[in-house]
């Protein structure tokens, strides 16, 4: 999904700034922000990534959820580049489609995730004409330095493997890893860095145990109801709070008074600091120009979108600044 809005944290300025080490726990709580988007596209969508001070989880660099909201999805052909995009329904049909020849629809427990590599461009639309309920997570993840200049490439995967949560109090739960690796299961998805992304589904009056690598950085992202922790403060996560974790746990245990689901971000942390603006993951300022002076003038880097004609996104104005790499302040 195209990111419509170019917010003030498209151009961070602070990169002479020393960058915090992620050795180490944290519990950080921080609100999902509004997005207005407006127009014919308007659209409810709320961000948990990028912050401010954290841009990153891992390799995971974007996290927004549309919904839940009664609408019509009209997001017509852009670009991307460096990244992977991952589609996570929870309600209603998108329909996908990519200048690699992809034409998919994907609907409640299919995974969809897209390679940009060097360059790619998508669509996504609601299915019908009317406004339908809809709820998804679109989240991004940076491609590595041996990956990002490649080809691009799409994946759909249907079955997605599911790993019990032991519980010490109540039922057990469930988790359904969406991308790398949890619990000792690995998604079938291609992922180019250790990373994890996961459903996690937790019984009313339950209390569960995730295991974690204590060399990740995790983050945990309210879905439905309201997750309790002890961190050694008790915490609340609901649908309006990332809580952002740090590294050095190996288990964490998570419970809910009613039934809960949250969505776990993890890995290892990134190799390198990003540039990210509009729709492109680079390292420098010139690469994001360049991006998007291809994209503006009909490059063939970005291919054609199967079934469209001419309709696309333009890319917004350049910042009046330079782009400079997004650096955590926690």
């Amino acid at each position: 999904m195209t990111r419509l809005d170019v917010g003030p944290e498209s151009a961070v300025v602070h990169a002479d700034e020393p960058t915090p080490t992620t050795d180490g726990p944290r519990a950080l709580l921080l609100e999902f922000r509004a997005v207005p988007l407006g127009g014919v596209r308007g659209m409810e969508v709320h961000r948990a990534l990028p912050q401010r001070d954290l841009p990153m989880v891992g390799a995971w660099c974007f996290l927004d959820r549309f919904g839940p909201q009664r609408t019509r999805m009209r997001v017509e052909p852009h670009p991307h580049i460096g990244l992977q995009t991952v589609t996570w329904p929870f309600v209603g049909e998108v329909h996908h489609r990519d200048s690699v020849g992809s034409d998919v629809v994907i609907s409640r427990g299919a995974l969809n995730i897209m390679t940009s590599g060097a360059g790619i461009a998508h669509s996504e639309y609601s299915v019908g004409e009317e406004a339908i309920p809809l709820d998804a997570l679109q989240l991004w993840v940076a491609l590595p330095e041996s990956r990002r200049a490649g080809a691009p490439d799409f994946e759909r995967h249907d079955d997605l493997p599911r790993v019990t949560l032991v519980a010490d109090q109540g039922e057990t739960g469930e988790a359904i890893v969406v991308l790398g690796e949890f619990g000792g299961a690995t998604s079938p998805a291609t992922a180019y860095t250790p990373i994890v992304g996961a459903e996690l589904r937790i019984p009313a009056g339950s209390r569960v145990h995730l295991p974690l690598h204590p060399d990740w950085e995790y983050a945990l992202a309210g879905v439905e109801g309201a997750a309790s922790l002890s961190l050694p403060e008790a915490t609340l996560i609901d649908p309006e709070h990332l809580l952002y974790l740090g590294t050095g746990r190996e288990d964490l245990v998570i419970g809910g008074d009613t039934d809960t689901v949250v969505f776990l971000l993890g890995g290892e942390p990134f190799e390198d600091d990003i540039v990210m603006w509009w729709n492109f993951v680079g390292r420098t300022h010139e690469e994001i120009v360049d991006a998007r002076d291809a994209w503006e003038q009909g490059s063939p880097r970005f291919g054609h979108v199967v079934g469209h004609g001419d309709e696309r996104i333009p890319a917004p104005p350049l910042p009046g600044v330079r782009l400079t790499q997004r650096r955590r302040r926690v």
